[in-house]
């Protein structure tokens, strides 16, 4: 897939863009509006590991899933006090999208009925499985790494979750784009997201995305599940395929909706109606309707079937073998076919809105950006949406509204909806505008009160425009209470909303130290490329620069930090990596990563192999 400059076609006819609604569904960043709404910030709790899912609870308390911590806690939103209800030693978290996701508590949850049930959705190593064909190598840590959904008993009295009962295993999970949202339906039935596992980009650009792929009668009869990539499925309560589910391609399978990239974001309305959001390439988040059997288009199209910045070109089908090619995020190599959004004729459901889409043209690798590109883009990094609404008692003008939250912005968008909540109607404005990536949200039952959890680390649009590794409240479940109308809409009294654009922070010079050029081979960095793109490349991108989730290792950004500090701090901060996994490579592995970093970055490779661990690392001095 690929955000690329084409010839800019002609305009959609002006009637169109009189509809209503839809002039709001399909605009770029900067028509978004700051948010005149006065709110109270305070932290109820921090210091989590890496909360996913937050849900009120008829206790009232917040339920929430630590996807490192592998716990699932209730927090009293008074407090902050946190209870554990359940440590989960089989949740397997080896990167950075992967871990204990999606929490769904059964309606009846301390009613009386006897159906005290909770159900998570998480990934776990299952080697009973056997291995999944396309993690390969035998050392590969997602090499047995599938999604499952668990139901869990809870006990009152004890304040504890127990009795583990798997409902549905071997459900694809890889090192990018699980996905993994799950919520409870009106139906009684489960309802669960699935990414296209980041096929066709980055470390697994090799790889063909079958977010189109429908399963087969005899793979649904063999419980084989790879076709869930890219899908939303709908459960039984016991995990088995409802009767009524959308018969597609032949066959009745869990598949509720297909033609998905990475749909974290999962609500539905009261009526009925079921929202869902997932991550664009580079532009086009998409907020979606999701209906049973309809086709989303990913990844023939991202947003609206309309020609715009994006091409899909498919890496595995080059001409050329794909092994022998350099994946690039912003040049498509002429032996790799690729197609424009309006080629793919089939029937597919447009979304109600997109955040945010730009015309062809667009500079996707603007010079403001520092070589950091992916702050630069439209999109905002859709974690979750929520289903609002006031109740006549809520937040005035509220009536009926998605909150979306904004993990590269560090906002809370709000998407007023058309009655009857099919369309976005008016301007979308931004809230809370902060230093954090924002992950979930839920609104308080006063519904005055929206609680947002933010994640731990990560790279997010810093207050000036540039870009941050330093967030804000890492880690914590914060708390927004509306107080009145005027005055400042953001967490930290900051200034109004811009362009996407912008220059890195301005950062005082180091003062360089003395000390020798690092030492390392060529055989070290041929065998870190190796290392690097397989581990690091899916957060910090394939070109050290282009991540989505980690920093720049190489260019403006790199030499700002590391200049003048010694090859051994650099040694000692990628032993911290991956987050959820530090220290769980070899020394010399890490070496090699380092030295390949180190080389990028312009220090020559010589005779003298950079050391695993020593004294010497301490005398040479990153250039």
């Amino acid at each position: 897939m690929h955000a690329v400059s084409l010839p800019a076609r002609r305009t959609l006819a002006l009637v169109l863009l009189s509809l209503s609604g839809w002039v709001w569904a399909q605009n770029p960043p900067e028509t978004a509006l700051r948010g005149t709404k006065r709110f109270r910030k305070r932290v109820v709790t921090s210091r989590l590991a890496g909360p996913w899912e937050i849900t009120w609870g008829p206790d009232n308390m917040l339920w929430v899933t630590e996807r490192t911590g592998k716990r699932i806690i209730r927090v009293d939103p008074a407090t902050g006090a946190r209870r554990t209800a359940i440590t989960l030693q089989d949740v397997s978290a080896p990167g950075g999208q992967d871990g204990l996701l999606g929490l769904a508590l059964h309606p009846e949850l301390l009613k009386g009925t006897g159906n005290d049930f909770v159900y998570a959705a998480y990934t776990s190593e299952d080697r009973a499985k056997g291995p999944d064909p396309t993690a390969t190598g035998r050392k590969n840590r997602y090499r047995y790494l599938y999604m499952r959904v668990v139901r869990f008993t809870y006990d009152a009295a004890r304040e504890r979750l127990s009795n583990p009962t798997p409902l549905l295993t071997g459900l694809p999970a890889g090192d990018d784009h699980n996905a993994g949202r799950l919520k409870f339906g009106p139906d009684r039935k489960l309802y669960l997201t699935l990414g296209d596992q980041g096929h066709n980009q980055f470390g697994n650009f090799c790889l063909p995305i079958e977010s189109q792929r429908l399963p087969t009668q005899a793979e649904v009869a063999a419980k084989d599940y790879s076709a869930y990539a890219g899908k939303t499925l709908r459960i039984n309560l016991d995990g088995s395929i409802p009767a009524d589910n959308p018969r597609l391609a032949g066959a009745v399978s869990h598949v509720y909706t297909y033609g998905h990239r990475n749909p974290q974001g999962l609500s539905f309305a009261p009526d009925g109606t079921l929202y869902s959001s997932e991550h664009g390439p580079k532009s086009d988040d998409e907020v979606n309707i999701l209906k049973p059997g309809a086709n989303y288009g990913w990844p023939h199209i991202a947003g609206f079937r309309d020609d715009k910045a994006y091409v899909y070109a498919r890496w595995a089908q080059a001409s050329t073998p794909c092994s022998q090619l350099q994946y690039n995020d912003f040049e498509i190599p002429e032996s790799v076919p690729r197609e424009p959004e309006s080629a793919f004729r089939e029937a597919i459901a447009e979304p109600v809105a997109t955040l945010f889409t730009v015309p062809s043209g667009f500079n996707f690798q603007s010079p403001a950006c520092k070589g950091f590109d992916f702050i630069c883009w439209p999109t905002v990094g859709i974690g979750s949406l929520e289903y609002y609404e006031s109740n006549g008692g809520g937040i005035p003008g509220w009536d009926r509204a998605l909150l979306v939250t904004a993990l590269k912005r560090g906002s809370l968008y709000v998407l007023p909806l058309r009655a009857g909540g099919q369309a976005v109607e008016g301007p979308i404005y931004r809230y809370f505008h902060s230093e954090n990536r924002y992950r979930d949200v839920e609104a308080g039952p006063d519904r005055k009160t929206i609680y947002i959890a933010t994640d731990p680390g990560g790279v997010a649009e810093s207050l000036d425009g540039g870009v941050t590794s330093s967030m804000q409240d890492p880690g914590a479940i914060l708390e927004f209470t509306y107080e009145g109308e005027g005055g400042t809409s953001d967490a930290s009294e900051t200034a109004a909303i811009r362009p996407a654009a912008g220059p890195l922070p301005a950062t005082p010079r180091r003062a360089e130290t003395a000390g020798a050029p690092p030492q390392f081979t060529a055989q070290q960095t041929a065998s870190g490329k190796a290392a690097y793109q397989s581990r690091c490349a899916v957060c910090h991108g394939t070109t050290l620069t282009n991540g989505t989730y980690g920093t720049p290792l190489a260019g403006e950004y790199f030499h700002k930090k590391w200049s003048g500090k010694t090859v051994g701090a650099l040694l000692e901060k990628s032993k911290t990596m991956p987050p959820s996994s530090p220290s769980s490579l070899s020394g010399r592995i890490y070496a090699d990563i380092v030295a390949y970093i180190l080389e990028a970055n312009g220090a020559t490779a010589g005779q003298n192999k950079l050391p695993a661990s020593g004294p010497a690392l301490n005398q040479m001095t990153i250039p």
